[in-house]
């Protein structure tokens, strides 16, 4: 599979396509009017990063405890309880002179549900797309994610002018209502990936097994770590520009596309493999230049080529998917996906602490910029020698962390 045409003519991609469009459009939105209500209520670079970033840290508890629901539940039921769950919070979250404490209550309860079944979509796209076609779908559904973004975070930073941040919500409901009527009646309802174990225990065991082996362990940290705190660096583009931030988000995201394009669509598998490093340090060295303070239009230009960089989560997860078991695959994305957004949320929060440390305004937000991109480089650096053990050809023995259930057909997806 090797064009975009083979690829949407799958007709259930189509429509996870379509929802994860929807999805991501829904939370941009929705986080922009959050963190803009945030902001204007508060003043505080940390709240205001915690609103908008800081909700999934509740996801390493799901994941924990029921990071196998991916392959145990029907994955049309997993994610229309996962689309609904966010429908319902963003209707209540439109509530006008909703309490803080209840508006962070409903920002829990979705990445909840999600580390417990997110999982499902990635692990569905890896089923109903041949082996040779995994990469290419995984790269057009962050094309999806990047694209929605600059719709969402634009378009809403447009709509702020002209509505409530209650309208906002009320359309990002909307949308995922939208989502919810696609996936029942688009999907089939494919059977689980595993069955007749305990959720608790096998999420217990898949999770050690993943996390203990030398091979997948490296992985997982240079896809959350680095890119967690490049995300502490967007979490302060509110303080840095105002109401003008959206701008900034527009310009990421449509980075992050263009990278994903040019990665998964355009270079070969070796090649994208020995860009990784590359890639990595490409997310993170623009932003030093914060440390200077830049205009806004020289931030964005910054801001949209480091963006380029996030397309090396493609590679790595290529590496993922060859290191782990099919019957376990639901598990492994949302296990990924479960770090990468704690990872992002710890990076905001600790964004918005240097921040705060280093005064108030814009000034001390470009700075707390530059020091969290220092920070990110320092880290992809000291991963470096661990993920030379999932490079192709590595000689080591450890690439199978998640247990073969007896009698069951696993397979491996290159």
């Amino acid at each position: 599979m090797q064009t975009y045409r083979q690829l949407f003519a799958v007709p259930e991609f189509r429509v996870l396509f379509l929802v994860q469009c929807l999805n991501i459009g829904a939370y941009s939105v929705a986080s922009l009017a959050l963190g803009t209500i945030t902001y204007a209520a508060t003043g505080s670079p940390v709240l205001t990063a915690l609103s908008m970033f800081g909700a999934p840290l509740m996801r390493i508890v799901g994941q924990t405890l029921f990071g196998s629901g991916s392959d145990l539940v029907r994955p049309r039921t997993a994610l229309v309880l996962v689309t609904s769950t966010t429908l319902v919070s963003d209707l209540l979250q439109a509530i006008p002179g909703l309490p803080w404490g209840w508006r962070f209550v409903l920002l829990a309860v979705g990445p909840l549900i999600t580390s417990a079944l997110g999982g499902s979509m990635m692990a569905l796209v890896s089923d109903i797309l041949p082996p040779d076609g995994f990469i290419l779908g995984r790269a057009t559904m962050n094309i999806a994610v990047g694209g929605m973004q600059i719709v969402g975070y634009g378009i809403g930073g447009l709509l702020l002018i002209a509505f409530s941040t209650t309208q906002l919500f009320l359309g990002a409901a909307g949308a995922l209502l939208v989502a919810v009527l696609l996936l029942r009646l688009g999907l089939s309802d494919h059977p689980p990936r595993h069955a007749g174990a305990s959720i608790v225990k096998r999420t217990r065991e898949v999770n050690r097994r993943l996390l203990g082996s030398r091979v997948v362990r490296p992985i997982y940290l240079t896809l959350w770590v680095p890119n967690g705190l490049i995300v502490g660096c967007e979490a302060l583009f509110v303080p840095f520009a105002g109401e003008r931030a959206g701008y900034l988000f527009a310009v990421t995201a449509a980075g992050m596309l263009i990278g994903d394009v040019v990665v998964g669509r355009f270079l070969s598998i070796p090649l994208r493999d020995k860009l990784i490093g590359p890639l990595r340090l490409l997310l993170a060295v623009p932003y030093l230049a914060f440390f200077v303070v830049p205009s806004l239009p020289l931030a964005a230009a910054l801001a949209f080529v480091a963006s380029a960089g996030y397309s090396a989560s493609l590679p790595l997860q290529e590496r993922l998917v060859t290191h782990t078991d099919a019957e376990a695959r639901g598990q492994v994305f949302g296990l990924q996906g479960t770090g990468l957004m704690v990872g992002q949320a710890v990076g905001a929060l600790l964004g918005g602490t240097v921040a705060s440390a280093l005064g108030v305004g814009p000034d001390a937000a470009a700075r707390a910029m530059g020091v969290m991109a220092v920070a990110s480089v320092v880290v992809s650096v000291a991963l470096t020698p661990g993920l030379r053990r999932s490079r192709p050809g590595a000689d080591v023995a450890d690439v199978t962390p998640a247990r073969r259930p007896s009698g069951g057909a696993a397979r491996s997806r290159a």
